[in-house]
Formats: C-alpha cells, sequence, structure tokens
C-alpha cells in the first residue's frame, strides 16, 4: 500500500501523523511510504531522517493526496484540503465528525473511507487512540489554567497551591475519565483542593478508594455543577461520549454566579465543548471572557508540546495503521470489531451511529 502523510494545516498544529521509525515500520512490511517535506519539523523531525528511513519526500500535500492509497494525519482535513480527498481513498485521523457537519459531507461526496482514531475501541472497550491525547490534554489543562488565573492574563490572581496562611485554590473536574483523572493528578501535584465529578457511581468509588482525602467526589446533576462552579477558580471540562457531541452541562447561566477572574478550560471543546458559551481557540489567541469568566478552548491542545504528542500519539496508531496497510481496510474490520467501531464513513454512507445521530442524518450500518 502506498501511505502518506501530509503537513497539518489547522492553524498552530505542530504534530505530524508519522514519525522515521514508522516510516520504517511500513516500509519493513512492503509498503511505501510518502513524506511531504518540512511535515515533520514543527516535531524536530527532519526530512533528512524521514528520507534516511526510507520516506520518499514530495514537495506538496496535493502529490501525496494523488499518490496514495492511505493518508495518516493527525487532524480532520479542513475545508481547502477537501478537494484533494479521493474516492476509496483510505483517510485515518482524528476527525471529530460530531462537531463539523461540512466536513461530513464533503467525505460522504468525495466517497472517502474515513477511519477516526478517536472511535476505535481495543477489546476492553476503551478508546486506545484518544487516550495519549487525552492524557496530555489533561495534563496539560491545568497548566494553562494556572496561567490564566494569575492576574496579568486577565485571572483572579489566585495562586493553585495556596501559600502558609493562605488558602489553595478550588479546582473542579467534571468528568472522571482519561482527561479527568490525568487533570486531577496534576492539580494534587499542585496542591489545589480538587472535587472531581462523574455521573458513574462506580468511578467515584474507584476514584475515591484510590486518592482518598486527596480529593473531593461528587455526584454530577445539574444542581451539583452549577453549585460547584460558584465556588471554583479553576473548571475542567473534560467530559465525553464517545463520538457525539459533548453534553452542555455548564449553563451559560451559571457564569454570572461564578468569580470573577476564575476560568474554565473545556477540554471537551473537540466535541463540541461542555459549557453553552465555549468556542474554538487556537494557541496564538487562546482565551475569551464571558461574564467576568475567562474560557480557554483550544481544540488541538496537545499540538503545543508537539514533540511528546507525536511520540505518544503515534506509538498508538501505529499498529492499527499497519493492519489496514497489510490486510486492506475491509479485512482489517473483518478480524477488529474494535478498528470496525473506527470507520466514519465509507463510499458515501455515514456509518457512525453517533455522529448520525448528532446531526439527524442518514445512519447505514457499516
Amino acid at each position: 500500500m502506498k501511505v502518506g502523510t501530509v503537513t497539518e494545516i489547522k492553524q498552530n498544529e505542530y504534530r505530524v501523523g508519522l514519525t522515521p521509525s514508522n516510516v520504517k515500520d511500513y516500509i519493513n512490511r512492503g509498503h511505501e511510504v510518502f513524506v511531504q517535506a518540512g511535515a515533520g519539523l514543527g516535531s524536530s523531525l527532519t526530512d533528512e531522517e524521514y528520507a534516511a528511513a526510507g520516506a520518499k519526500i514530495i514537495a506538496t500535500a496535493k502529490e501525496i493526496w494523488d499518490t496514495c492509497d492511505m493518508i495518516v494525519k493527525v487532524k480532520e482535513p479542513l475545508e481547502e484540503e477537501f478537494p484533494l480527498i479521493r474516492e476509496n481513498q483510505i483517510l485515518y485521523a482524528y476527525l471529530h465528525l460530531a462537531a463539523e457537519r461540512s466536513l461530513i459531507e464533503a467525505l460522504l461526496e468525495r466517497r472517502a473511507k474515513a477511519v477516526a482514531y478517536e472511535t476505535i475501541r481495543d477489546a476492553s472497550g476503551g478508546l486506545p487512540l484518544l487516550r495519549p491525547m487525552s492524557e496530555i490534554a489533561g495534563k496539560l489543562s491545568i497548566q494553562v489554567g494556572a496561567r490564566c488565573l494569575e492576574k496579568p492574563m486577565g485571572g483572579s490572581g489566585v495562586l493553585l497551591g495556596g501559600a502558609v496562611g493562605v488558602k489553595n485554590a478550588e479546582c473542579v473536574i467534571i468528568g472522571g475519565g482519561v482527561v479527568g483523572v490525568s487533570a486531577m493528578k496534576m492539580a494534587i501535584g499542585l496542591g489545589a483542593n480538587v472535587t472531581i465529578m462523574d455521573n458513574n457511581i462506580d468511578r467515584l468509588y474507584y476514584l475515591d478508594d484510590v486518592f482518598g482525602n486527596s480529593i473531593q467526589t461528587v455526584y454530577s446533576t445539574p444542581a451539583a455543577v452549577e453549585a460547584a462552579v460558584m465556588k471554583a477558580d479553576l473548571v475542567i471540562g473534560a467530559v465525553l461520549i464517545p463520538g457525539a457531541k459533548a453534553p452542555k452541562l455548564i449553563k451559560k447561566e451559571y457564569l454570572k454566579k461564578m468569580k470573577p477572574g476564575s476560568v474554565i478550560v473545556d477540554v471537551a471543546v473537540d466535541q463540541g465543548g461542555c459549557c453553552e458559551t465555549t468556542r474554538i481557540t487556537y494557541h496564538n489567541d487562546p482565551t475569551f471572557v464571558v461574564d467576568g469568566v475567562i474560557h480557554y478552548c483550544v481544540a488541538n491542545m496537545p499540538g503545543a508540546v508537539s514533540q511528546t504528542s507525536t511520540f505518544a500519539l503515534t506509538n498508538a496508531t501505529l499498529g492499527y495503521g499497519i493492519k489496514i496497510a497489510d490486510m486492506g481496510l475491509e479485512k482489517a474490520i473483518e478480524t477488529d470489531p474494535g478498528l470496525k467501531l473506527g470507520v466514519n464513513t465509507y463510499n458515501g454512507k455515514l456509518v457512525c451511529r453517533e455522529v448520525a445521530e448528532a446531526f439527524g442524518m442518514e445512519y447505514t450500518p457499516m
């Protein structure tokens, strides 16, 4: 199979879909690999390293889209890339289709075989290709949230860990999955008073058993969320419904009751966000203010730490990519039901139920 990766064109996106080591793994199995010139520079990976691994270095993205059977990316194609997608071409990337109808329509029109990292499941039902970026985004959410709380950044001037004789900041994390737990660990480490919320009571029992008095667990209801954000200095939106839009748990009306200069970091922004006032921002202008509350809503947070993110991501995506290249997509999904769940569009049909339900579109079982 001809496998290619291109330079990511999303604003401030520095990750890349393949590393030189990945290139070597594909080539050792008899595949050809094409890499756009400069694609890895944002992750400190040079064209020379790719060439030494056996990749063909190609000047333009169009040449790679025109040549390759499978495109391995990090982020979803943007509008200017839609015309490059070919019929029957395999697109293997984060897609987050529940947040972007125009991309769905483009993939259906172009009759692409689109495989979304974020809906592939492993044998235990987990999300193996979302996990590494969720871990990084969770850790980053505390790092950037702490910075946003600083007075020069417009925040209330509260230090997460407080000081001798001064109370610690209140950090509320909504969602007890990978993002939430990664954020929780960072917040505990910085000395914040941490409350974590979830609507899965078994998950709360587990977190309470493991972390004990280091955290406060709260069962998530609308009233509980409202009460929690009112007392918070920093709120982390870590909600995920795989493949579907995030529920709007933080209502606009709550903001007027929150502390002036408090911060919301909505990590769920890729799936539409869990705050009613969320809108996508970028690393070069990451925040906006509504009713005195700072919102940080960057949709590709892990791109800021591109070296760590690229290697963490490609460690997870390589195995599935090799399976698709070796067997072809159809045979690969016959042998792996979890990979089958990753297919979102196929030959002009929308085959992901959650995405179809998000937009009231026709769903066709794979």
